[in-house]
């Protein structure tokens, strides 16, 4: 049934624009909620991010790769394979003994909690170093899919959280689990690891999820399941590629609704309805329809973040062009020693902590360059 939903998704949204009006008049120099979110917060302008997200999905390699997923799927595209999985090395394997061989692994969340130090260990850090972040880093059960959250002040301990149902935790437990891993970890070094209290922290949430998806994305190699395939790197670059045009598009709607707001701060929810959905459909007609040969399709609109964490979802994007530029300077080099070295920067500009990083600005040149490159070997060319 494609009938949509009645209005309650935006009475909340509306609601959420109100509340953060409240705050509006206590920002002299940050007078919108969009200000404070992009250039306090993030300390990125909402310009800067809106072009480093339209740079990315106009990019001319996305026809090419929107053509393999078609070919691998052996069908036309349709808009939920924004989704698609398939260059993952988890998603060339059955999902059953995946989920086996983390059952066995981790048959509770007590022995995920006491292989922390040998994940560490096998992703680089010294076995000091590995019990000194599990000494700093609570493992707790999550209700939802995941979480974690910093600590605050140094002597606390900053929480791990990821699901294990009844009979032992899954692969996507355990994937969550690697995701969630990589925030805590970088959340101690920048904490304990600054010069200074005020300074620990990293400049915006997408330095954070750059740290999450580096240690996601080696979960198979913790499994002992590591790809043989010679062209798992270039399946990994498409993959990250993919995941960061779909969540691109998404981040850009729910900027432009938030712009929509403002100059309509007196909109109802069905008005606020019908202006996310053609928002949505203009986004979609834009960057999507020239590689799914579909129209005036409302996907981008779906995502419960846009509800729960207003002018959130840029971070994600975000954290894959960081994640991906972290990657390419992280070969031949060990993890531990250059995560601690970088987190330790603290709380600086995006622009200064990722020159730090790896010497440059933040640029999603290099995936495009990567995803070019990578097509090429996995279509044998």
């Amino acid at each position: 049934d494609s009938t949509p939903d009645a209005d309650p998704r935006y009475v909340r949204l509306v609601a959420n624009f109100h509340a953060r009006r409240l705050a509006d008049p206590y920002y002299p120099k940050y007078p919108r909620f969009i200000d404070r979110a992009f250039e306090l917060n993030r300390q990125i302008p909402e310009k800067e991010v809106e072009r480093l997200l339209t740079e990315l999905i106009s990019a001319d390699t996305l026809p090419a790769v929107g053509a393999l997923i078609s070919t691998r799927i052996k069908r036309p595209l349709r808009p939920f394979d924004l989704w698609y999985t398939g260059f993952k090395t988890a998603g060339s394997l059955p999902e059953k003994e995946l989920n086996d061989k983390v059952r066995q692994k981790y048959p509770n969340l007590q022995a995920f909690a006491d292989d922390i130090p040998n994940i560490l260990t096998f992703l680089g850090f010294s076995p000091e170093k590995a019990r000194y972040l599990k000494w700093l880093i609570a493992i707790e059960p999550a209700r939802g899919s995941g979480h974690a959250m910093g600590a605050v002040m140094r002597g606390d301990r900053s929480h791990l959280r990821t699901r294990v149902p009844k009979g032992g935790m899954d692969h996507q437990g355990f994937n969550t689990g690697m995701h969630e891993l990589g925030h805590v970890v970088e959340q101690t070094f920048s904490l304990y690891g600054s010069d200074f209290y005020s300074l620990g922290n990293v400049p915006n949430s997408a330095c954070t999820e750059c740290w999450a998806f580096v240690f996601q994305n080696r979960d198979m190699d913790v499994l002992g399941m590591p790809q043989t395939d010679p062209a798992a790197s270039s399946l990994a670059t498409l993959d990250t590629f993919w995941s960061c045009y779909e969540i691109a598009g998404v981040a850009l709607v729910d900027m432009k609704t938030w712009r929509w707001l403002y100059e309509h701060p007196q909109a109802t929810p069905a008005e606020a309805k019908a202006a996310v959905i053609a928002i949505a459909r203009d986004v979609w007609n834009t960057y999507y329809e020239p590689v799914f040969k579909v129209r005036d399709c409302p996907i981008l609109a779906i995502y419960s973040h846009m509800i729960a964490y207003p002018l959130y979802l840029s971070d994600y994007p975000l954290g894959f062009i960081i994640q991906f530029q972290l990657e390419e300077f992280l070969k031949g080099k060990n993890l531990g020693r250059e995560m601690e070295r970088i987190c330790r920067q603290g709380y600086l500009t995006p622009r200064q902590w990722m020159i730090g990083a790896v010497g440059s600005d933040i640029s999603p040149q290099a995936l495009i360059e990567a995803s070019r490159t990578a097509l090429q070997v996995v279509n044998g060319k």
